[in-house]
Parts: structure tokens; sequence; C-alpha cells
């Protein structure tokens, strides 16, 4: 028996929209009842639920539930690779901390706070911490938090500062090899994630320059009178993280090897795994006092079976090293590949959505709509932009911001004749980093809790989020580094 649905009619531009519409009206109600914490559970549910109305709807009109169970099959199956790079990613971050590399680029990031340029500072601080671990709100929530604190005594804005701290945790999650979104995006855009960081640079690295130079004109007119808090706040920093590991330039052995390995374009999967394996003999070989806290073993017990725990631990479970300084506690924790897991799930939750709606014709419906009248490669991206802001906006969830739009737009770029890094370069341009601007989306939400700073205050001062988008659009618009595709 034939499992495709025979030919049907498209559905209605309103039919379609139903879905969408009952899919936004339920990740609205999320965020009122769980807050930051609907991207834990919530929305995989709402995204569920949403595919069985747009199935429901496709049955009723004569899609068999075969051609869509085997779209969603398919979908799933598409995000194979994406998962298992989020799966090492969890576990490289874990062998990373216990080998002291993770609290080393913390460390040496803080000796260039400055009171004079502390915007300016602030930015590249935290952008080196989120792009050593690929995570922004891991950085707002620790770094950021003692970063507005010391501004607000320099006498600084609290919206300067939030703007600061948030616009230079988006660049590092935005470019790191560890972030969930950018593999998601470059897995939506279908191609390998390092052709898609390597093609980000024409956009990115020119938005963080103008807001690197907005902040350091923002920032002039510090008090000099408390530069002893700031050098106070990073030895105090510094001195918890020596007093438990040992911190040496040896330990930047297993990042340089990864960077190497990224030029030489070695899989991302592999390359993450032998970076892991390589944090984890840093640890074994450097760190022996923070092995065996982890592991929960005394010296009583042979190291070898002491090593083997605590790497593995830290590889799958959660690992944490404790010191004097509350703020190093909370950086220096992992949940290794554990705590990726709800991000699998979300991935998973969003394709079996996206592959409803597209066996059902409702995603090539929405998408003539939205394509309606394009006739350039500019006005594909700034549609390609709205979509994702709309998102953002209405979805209030960066990850379906992404997956979304990436689904529904992945063929009209194809049909252009367009590399897919325009759609996932695109994406992240527009759907990554303006979601921390909305005061109702999970990451406006988490990012505001965090910093104790309104969305509307720092809104305006994150510079390098508002640049992003315009970026985007301004290299369209001039058809610099518009990559076609490779002849097959």
């Amino acid at each position: 028996m034939d499992s495709k649905s025979p030919p049907i009619a498209l559905p209605s531009l309103g039919l379609s929209l139903l879905p969408v519409a009952a899919l936004i009206g339920l990740l609205a109600a999320d965020v009122v009842a769980f807050g930051e914490d609907s991207s834990y559970g919530a929305n995989q549910i709402a995204m569920l639920l949403a595919a069985m109305v747009a199935g429901g709807i496709g049955m009723a009109r004569g899609t068999q539930w075969k051609a869509i169970s085997d779209a969603m099959a398919q979908s799933v199956s598409q995000t194979t690779e994406a998962i298992l790079i989020l799966l090492m990613i969890g576990a490289l971050s874990g062998t990373w901390l216990i080998a002291g590399i993770i609290p080393a680029f913390i460390h040496y990031g803080l000796q260039i706070l400055e009171p004079e340029i502390f915007l300016f500072a602030a930015c590249i601080i935290c952008g080196v911490l989120s792009l050593a671990t690929g995570s922004s709100w891991g950085t707002v929530g620790t770094v950021g938090v003692a970063l507005v604190g010391i501004g607000s005594a320099l006498g600084l804005s609290e919206g300067w500062v939030a703007g600061a701290i948030i616009s230079g945790a988006y660049f590092g999650d935005k470019m790191s090899p560890l972030s969930d979104t950018t593999n998601i995006a470059a897995a939506v855009g279908g191609t390998d994630l390092f052709s898609h960081i390597r093609y980000m640079t024409y956009t990115t690295v020119p938005s963080l320059v103008v807001a690197l130079v907005v902040f350091l004109i923002a920032g002039f007119g510090g008090s000099a009178a408390v530069d002893g808090l700031s050098a106070s706040f990073a030895d105090d920093f510094g001195a918890a993280v020596f007093s438990a590991f040992e911190i040496h330039w040896g330990l930047f052995i297993a990042p340089i090897v990864v960077i190497f390995l990224i030029a030489k374009k070695v899989p991302a999967a592999a390359a993450l795994m032998i970076g892991t394996l390589l944090g984890a003999l840093t640890a074994v070989i450097f760190q022996p006092e923070v092995v065996r806290s982890v592991a929960g073993m005394t010296n009583e017990v042979g190291y070898g079976m002491a090593a083997f725990k605590a790497t593995i631990q830290s590889m799958a479970l959660d690992s944490s090293v404790t010191t004097s300084n509350g703020m190093a506690n909370d950086l220096l924790e992992s949940s290794g590949m554990a705590g990726m897991l709800n991000t699998v799930w979300l991935i998973l939750c969003a394709m079996v959505f996206g592959a409803a709606m597209q066996a059902t014709g409702m995603l090539e419906r929405i998408t003539r709509a939205i394509l309606s009248g394009v006739q350039s490669t500019f006005g594909l991206v700034s549609r390609t932009v709205g979509t994702c802001l709309a998102f953002n906006i209405l979805a209030s969830d960066q990850y379906l911001a992404i997956v979304v739009p990436g689904n529904m737009l992945k063929d009209a770029y194809s049909d252009r004749d367009l590399a897919p890094e325009n759609l996932s370069r695109t994406l992240e341009d527009s759907g990554t980093v303006t979601s921390v601007l909305i005061p109702w989306n999970t990451c406006g939400v988490a990012q505001s809790g965090i910093l104790g700073v309104a969305t509307w205050a720092y809104l305006p001062y994150c510079i390098f989020n508002w640049v992003s988008p315009l970026m985007t659009l301004t290299i369209a618009a001039l058809g610099f580094r518009i990559k076609k595709k490779e002849s097959a």
C-alpha cells in the first residue's frame, strides 16, 4: 500500500494558520503559568498539541496518517547529527570544567576589567566566557550578575551595563560551537556546524565591532575612586579558582587542539569528542584533587578508579567544584550530557510540529503567503528576518523562532540557488539575538529576572542584538558574501 497521500489541494491560508494560532496561544499560556521555566516541558507539550491540531485538520482533508508519521520520522532523522553534537557539547563542558579549562578562561578574562572602559570590557568578558561555554544564560547568570553590581558602584546606568553584558553573551553564544542555538540553526538550515560559524563571521564580527565602539564611547567617565572595587572583585574570584584548581597556560592545550581541528574541517562531533577526551586527560594529569572530589573518593582509593568515575560522571551527569566564593561556585558546575536532554526534547517536538505542518500542506501555504511578491535575494532575506522576529514576539521562544522559519523557508533558498549557509546565518542574526529583547519571550523573562534589570530598561542598549539583523539586511542589500550552492 502506498504510504503517500493522494494529491490534494493546499488548505486555505486561514485554515493553515489555525495550528500556528493554537501554538501561539499555548505558548503564551505557558509563559504566564511557568515563566522562564516554560521551555522545560510546557513548550514541548504545546508543540505536540499544535502538531495534533495540524494532523487532525490534515486528516480531515484527506491526508493519510501514514504520510504524516513518515514526514515526522524523516524530520526527526535529520536532527541526528545535531543531537549527537549537543550530547558531545554536554560531555565536553563537563570534562573542561573539572580540568580547570573553563575556570582558566574566566580568570584570565577578568584580568582585562578596567573601570575606565567598563562597558567595553564587560562586553568582551561576557563574549569570551559565552564563547568558551556556549551559554548566554550561564554567562549572564554568573559573571553578568557580578558585573551589574560593579557597574552600579561605578555610577553607570544599569540599562547600559545590562546591554553590554547581554551583547557580549549573545555574541559568544551565537559564535560558539558549544551553543545549542548555533547547532540548531546549522541543522535546520541544512549546513554543517563549522561552515555555519565561518559564514556568520561576515555579519557577526562587524556587529560586535559596532557594539564595542558604542560601549567604549558610552563607558568613558566612570569614577576612578572605585578602582579598587573591580580589582578586588577580580582578585577574589581568581583566589577562589586558584584555591581549587592548578591554573596555568598548559590547560589551553585542549582548546587549541579543538580550534586546530575545526580549522582543518574535522567533523564537529569528532572534534568535540577529541576535545572531551583531552579535557578528561588534562583533568587526570593536572587536577588530581578536583578529580577525587568529583568522584567522592579519598586518597585511600586508587587514583585510577577515581579518575575513571570522575571523568565519566563529568561527561554524563552533574559535576561541580566548591570554593569559598559563591559566584565561583555557580560557575563551576556542569550537567554533562544529561543537561542537554531538555534541548534535545525541544528539538524533537519542534521537528514533529514542523513535519505535521509540512505533510498537510499548511507549511507550503503559509510560505507562499510570506514569499508573495519576493523578487530578489534581499527580499527573501528580509522576509526571513521578519518571520524570525514575528515568531520571537508571537511564539515567545527563540528555538521556535529558528526552527519554524527555517523549515518554512529552506526550499525558497534552494530554489534561488542559494547555499544553506545564507539561511542558517539569517536565522541566527534575527532569531537568536532578538529573543532577549522581547519582555514576554522566555529569554527576555529569564535575563531580566537574572540581572534584576527590566527588559524595557536594557532593550535600547543591547547594541549587538539590534545591529545583527540590520547587518544581515545590509549584507543582503549589497550582495556581499551571498554564497551560491555548489554544483553537485
